[in-house]
């Protein structure tokens, strides 16, 4: 696991920290790769999390969200204690089981949904699968289908 002190830094209204290069380096050579997404977990200031690490503007960054540190939009400017190694572990999220059964009783919706970058389907089903209670669930299916067919807006864009 590598560990070093990183200064919190903000981009675009997202909290970050610099991964030195000698850190990226052995990230890459674990992950097996230098380019795209690499999944990444560690500690900071002691905490475990489980996050994503990836290139912006040029430089890999490791955004730090609240659930890593608390309050951390207010933070900007601290110095931070960081632990990262590359993630081996499935992150597959499987679609919730009525959000499938949605899909195969709309072929047009299945089929824009198809279409989608991967990207973009991975958040209509993280954002399907997060939720809690069942009314929760049934409301954003619909909205999801109905923006798959063009009619609404779903977790913040417009049609697909």
């Amino acid at each position: 696991m590598e560990k070093f002190n990183a200064k919190l830094e903000i981009i675009v209204g997202n909290p970050y920290v610099s991964i030195p290069l000698t850190s990226l380096n052995i990230i890459f050579q674990q992950a097996n790769k230098n380019k795209g997404t690499i999944p990444v977990r560690g500690k900071i200031n002691g905490k475990q999390y489980q996050q994503t690490l990836l290139k912006y503007s040029g430089d890999w960054r490791l955004y730090i969200n609240m659930k890593m540190l608390k309050d951390s939009p207010r933070r900007i400017g601290e110095i931070i204690d960081v632990e990262i190694e590359f993630d081996p572990s499935d992150r597959t999220i499987e679609p919730h089981p009525k959000f499938t059964e949605a899909l195969a009783n709309s072929i047009e919706a299945k089929k824009v949904f198809e279409r989608l970058s991967p990207s973009k389907q991975k958040e209509i089903v993280r954002y399907i699968s997060n939720l809690k209670t069942e009314k929760s669930i049934e409301k954003n299916i619909t909205r999801a289908i109905n923006f798959l067919l063009g009619k609404e807006r779903f977790v913040g864009r417009d049609k697909p």
